[in-house]
């Protein structure tokens, strides 16, 4: 089986929460003895960066194992890699852990490079695979939800279709999704019995953008969000959508998930990799597309970069699924010099090339000053805490016990509240009925983030703050529950405080999603500064601009990544057809 398929499969084992097998080929169908003797290397995709192990094998047996370069953070990814690699030697390379929760990108980087380093010594792999100039129908930039999304669209309707992604792993930020996708006036809404409507679903996301939406982008979100439920939970991708939850700005529930609030994006990834495959799409890793190839205005091809070389692909059809720019610090401060030195919840290779490639075609860019915080990510580690436990009934407190602002505002109100503090950071403030009722909180304690306490008194002294003062705040919030609404005007006050166990999160704004971007029409064709389309070219997902306004809702971004994937795939075949 091909390296990335094998290395997949034990990903899948971390995306859902099992125990985690690194059961390596040499324990399967490569036996220890057939290892070479020699020192291998092998290369995965952090968070931070490659992560570049080294492994040394004598008489068919590893017998030594190091990390010669990583870029993780010191408190989470480098305690994880060297766990990985002291599992790995006293197992010979055949190890059972648990999951590591709070450092999947880094796990999984792990994974790739040790699971290469030992291909390597089979003589299976090289550095990098060495591709000759080849013709295909589609290649699609970016093996994230939206790539992914449109390669499995696209393959299932009988195209030849090549995805290519940068990193090592599949995902992009799309991994890092926890809240869900919104739908309206869909099947699981009505199994439910939520009452929601097109229409609000539009007038909540006009509303949180500020009018600056593109109104014809969001009708068809709105209009084609119900589709893409069905055609996710379908027999071809088999995704599990059936709990529905409310996120910040959404008048109803109607963000869509997995049973027991489980993290859409671990979920949602390993679900479109397998059906991309199985229907046919080749997915390369580790090459990096350089440039779009342009010929008599159209897009007939890209030019692409790995370890062993560059070479091109010409195609009938580019399919841009980049993602955005909120990992490049020097395009952030360009359009937004006031997020100068924020942190980010970006995966590395959200760099914003694609705005670059699309120069030569006078492609229109859209509000690329319009980049969104996200308020509640935990200080220094990057970790973002899903909108949804405040939609299942947390609030937000100051480090003096008292709230400040309704907490299911959209984003920007909320982050600006909690910059507006002295410390400019706050905590998200809990009790056991919230933490009963979403799962991804589970993964926050085995993160080490949540600060507990079995009584205001108890978990106000662990925050520093004056345990009369919380429980002032506290009391304030119950007599809202009980009246349903309370002080700020928040009227989904969805369980009472009265009880604990209590728990809470420190959380700062960080750098989240980047709304603008490259301009696109209802059939996610690239548009041009005159209005006119870029022939054979089109864009979905973060990299696209124009959908969110000047602020994108949670639970937006995965409707918006999958509804125009598939758009841009539909549209590409049968702009091949005509």
């Amino acid at each position: 089986m091909h390296l990335i398929n094998k290395y997949f499969e034990i990903i899948k084992k971390i995306f859902k929460g099992l125990l985690l097998t690194i059961c390596f080929s040499c324990c399967s169908k490569h036996p220890a003895n057939l290892l070479s003797d020699g020192v291998f290397q092998g290369r995965g995709a952090g968070r931070n960066g490659p992560i570049v192990v080294e492994i040394s094998v004598l008489d068919g047996k590893i017998n030594s194992a190091k990390i010669v370069e990583q870029s993780e953070t010191n408190d989470i990814g480098v305690p994880v890699e060297k766990e990985f690699i002291e599992y790995f030697l006293k197992n010979n390379g055949n190890t059972e852990l648990d999951a590591v929760s709070g450092a999947t990108l880094t796990s999984n980087g792990m994974i790739s490079a040790l699971q290469s380093a030992i291909e390597a010594s089979h003589g299976i792999i090289e550095a990098g695979l060495k591709y000759a100039d080849s013709h295909t129908d589609i290649v699609v930039i970016g093996a994230g939800g939206a790539g992914l999304t449109a390669a499995t669209e696209a393959a299932l309707n009988g195209a030849q279709v090549l995805v290519l992604e940068k990193a090592g792993i599949p995902g992009g930020n799309t991994t890092s999704a926890t809240g869900g996708l919104n739908a309206s006036e869909t099947a699981v809404q009505r199994r439910l019995g939520i009452e929601d409507s097109n229409a609000q679903f539009y007038e909540d996301t006009i509303r949180g953008g500020h009018n600056k939406n593109s109104k014809e982008l969001v009708k068809v979100l709105v209009e084609k969000s119900s589709g893409i439920v069905d055609w996710l939970m379908g027999d071809d991708i088999k995704a599990d959508l059936s709990d529905v939850g409310l996120m910040g700005g959404s008048t109803n529930k109607r963000t869509h998930r997995p049973l027991g609030g489980q993290a859409i994006g671990t979920h949602l990834i390993p679900k479109l990799y397998d059906a991309a495959k199985n229907a046919g799409a080749e997915i390369r890793f580790n090459n990096s597309v350089t440039d779009i190839i342009e010929e008599n205005g159209r897009a007939v091809g890209v030019r692409v970069k790995n370890e062993a070389g560059e070479y091109q692909i010409f195609c009938k059809a580019v399919i841009i699924a980049t993602g955005g720019f909120g990992a490049n610090a020097e395009m952030v401060e360009k359009y937004r010099p006031d997020l100068k030195g924020f942190a980010t919840t970006n995966v590395p290779t959200t760099r914003g090339d694609a705005f670059f490639w699309v120069e030569k075609f006078d492609a229109k860019l859209n509000l690329m000053n319009e980049i969104q915080t996200h308020p509640t990510v935990v200080p220094g580690r990057g970790i973002l805490i899903t909108e949804a436990v405040r939609g299942n009934g947390a609030i937000m407190i100051s480090h003096l016990g008292k709230r400040f602002v309704n907490e299911l505002a959209t984003r920007d109100v909320t982050s600006a509240a909690v910059l507006s503090l002295p410390e400019k950071r706050a905590y998200i403030f809990f009790n056991q009925a919230v933490r009963k009722s979403l799962k991804s909180i589970e993964d926050y304690d085995k993160k080490g983030l949540l600060v507990s306490g079995n009584s205001i008194e108890e978990i106000a002294n662990k925050l520093g703050m004056e345990g009369s003062v919380l429980q002032a705040t506290v009391n304030k919030y119950n007599q809202g529950f009980e009246k349903g609404k309370d002080e700020f005007g928040r009227s989904n006050l969805a369980v009472s405080l009265s009880k604990g166990p209590y728990y809470a999160v420190e959380i700062e704004p960080a750098i989240h999603h980047t709304m603008g971007g490259i301009a696109i029409n209802e059939r996610a064709q690239v548009i041009k500064n005159d209005g006119s389309i870029v022939p054979c070219l089109y864009a979905a997902g973060e990299v696209t601009g124009g959908v969110h306004g000047d602020n994108r809702l949670g639970g937006n971004s995965i409707a918006d990544i999958t509804i125009f994937g598939k758009i841009a795939a539909d549209s590409a075949l049968q702009d091949m057809n005509d």
